[in-house]
């Protein structure tokens, strides 16, 4: 039996974190001391560790739910885990795509520098109009893309 705060060591998990993944289901409720202190088994370790990997790895939250029902259920065949990895690597890729353009216009906005005054600088021309950029990067003011932290 492990206490909350030798889980998280052993995971690099936050305790808020692993309430939070209780809160939501991913985790499951962990049974208690007579004195209301949580306790964890091996599995539930093992079930934070895919967790905690699986966020590294970018898998959204919904995502990781989807995997861990599956996980429990070692009968389905694996396919639909399969699919789920391909659609993070689809994005993982797609997101690739977007910062090596981010990462062109940038080039092309520090290389362009003339060195001069600042009322002729070429980096905040381009940062005041978009329409200077050369490369679809989006114009959503987020780049076009979410970054999602690691919870």
């Amino acid at each position: 039996m492990l206490a909350i705060g030798t889980l998280a060591k052993k995971t690099g998990t936050k305790v808020q974190t692993i309430r939070y993944y209780e809160q939501i289901g991913l985790m499951n409720t962990p049974g208690r001391t007579a004195g209301g202190q949580r306790r964890y088994e091996v599995d539930d370790l093992d079930r934070l560790a895919f967790i905690r990997h699986s966020r590294q790895l970018g898998f959204s939250l919904d995502a990781i739910r989807e995997m861990l029902e599956l996980a429990d259920n070692p009968q389905y065949p694996c396919e639909e885990v399969n699919q789920i990895a391909a659609r993070q690597l689809a994005e993982v890729e797609n997101r690739i795509d977007r910062l090596m353009s981010l990462k062109t216009e940038l080039s092309r906005m520090v290389t362009q520098c003339q060195g001069g005054h600042v009322a002729d600088c070429r980096v905040l021309k381009v940062l005041r109009d978009h329409s200077e950029c050369l490369t679809e990067h989006g114009q959503s003011g987020q780049a076009g893309f979410n970054i999602h932290p690691l919870v």
